[in-house]
């Protein structure tokens, strides 16, 4: 699989990536329901096999489990180490409800528990999760920890998560900016209009999640399925998994299907192609939950859509595209 230089980094990642949310389990405030380690690990093999070279967590995610899953799942891996990207500032306690803390001791306390948890001397990139809610200085307090943290060794690069503009240029006064994680999808299209360009312009790598929409894209979901949903699983909460939005996303599932099979390629993979088509994206966080999962998305990272199928996805979803950033 061909790489990509991450904005100011000497990191070249592969375009697509493995998301490691799902591997948190359930019984958290924002899981996607109960999840067996053995599959998550077997899934994170795959996707290594098929030549993804980064994966991404959280340490919220699963409130740690996601690190832990993620450590194992490297210490049974015999073949080239990838890198490891991580998050802080969500922070949980005893009853497992989920805080924002954006202060200097709690991140640096943070970071010294992922890097536990990971069993890492160094994490490749660590991220920013969210700017505080009340947008105040929290966020400088923030990023000069990370910074110092990077100065330390005990990160090599350090990104934000879910910024705008004006947030990116605050932090960008302080120290650079290696990366920013944006939700970004065929029906997810905020981005486009600010974040995108000044990102390219600045040097400043972007890695979208939510690339296949939490799933909606892939062509596994149904109605029946999502009806199913677990009840901790975040996207029953979601009006996108509900009707009447439902029915009109699952029409645009049905035609990058049409799409998908002029190549022998999945409806997730046509969504994976359209959002790496940008420029200014350089790789985007998958998720797979079990090994069949990963094969039929991670291979999407060489495949490329020609130019009158872009036009037909984007006259085909215009009147679905969401203007508000969401999972």
């Amino acid at each position: 699989m061909t790489t990509r230089k991450l904005g100011n980094s000497d990191l070249q990642i592969t375009p697509i990536g493995f998301g490691a949310w799902a591997a948190g389990g359930g019984n958290w405030e924002f899981s996607w329901g109960p999840q067996d380690d053995k599959e998550s690990i077997a899934a994170i093999h795959k996707s290594l096999e098929l030549g993804i070279n980064w994966i991404d967590t959280a340490a919220v995610y699963g409130l740690g489990h996601s690190e832990e899953i993620v450590a194992q799942a490297l210490k049974d891996w015999r073949g080239a180490r990838p890198h490891v990207f991580t998050k802080c500032v969500l922070t949980w306690d005893g009853s497992r409800k989920v805080m924002p803390n954006h202060s200097a001791a709690s991140i640096r306390k943070e970071c010294d528990a992922s890097l536990k948890r990971l069993h890492v001397e160094t994490i490749d990139l660590y991220q920013i999760h969210w700017p505080p809610s009340d947008n105040g200085p929290g966020l400088e307090e923030a990023w000069q920890t990370l910074a110092a943290l990077q100065k330390e060794g005990k990160v090599r690069w350090i990104g934000v998560s879910n910024f705008n503009v004006e947030q990116l240029k605050r932090a960008a006064k302080i120290a650079a900016i290696t990366s920013l994680q944006p939700p970004y999808s065929i029906v997810r299209r905020a981005i486009e209009t600010e974040l995108l360009p000044y990102c390219q312009q600045n040097n400043i790598g972007v890695i979208v999640y939510s690339p296949m929409f939490s799933g909606m894209l892939t062509g596994g979901m149904t109605r029946e399925r999502a009806a199913a949903l677990p009840a901790d699983d975040f996207r029953r909460r979601n009006p996108e998994f509900q009707e009447p939005k439902l029915s009109k996303n699952l029409e645009l599932v049905e035609k990058l299907k049409q799409i998908g099979a002029r190549h022998g390629r999945s409806s997730g993979e046509v969504a994976l192609a359209w959002v790496l088509r940008n420029p200014a994206v350089t790789g985007a966080i998958v998720g797979s939950r079990s090994p069949k999962q990963a094969e039929g998305v991670m291979r999407a990272g060489d495949f490329h859509l020609t130019r009158e199928e872009i036009a037909e996805i984007e006259e085909f979803s215009s009147s679905i595209a969401k203007a508000k950033a969401a999972f």
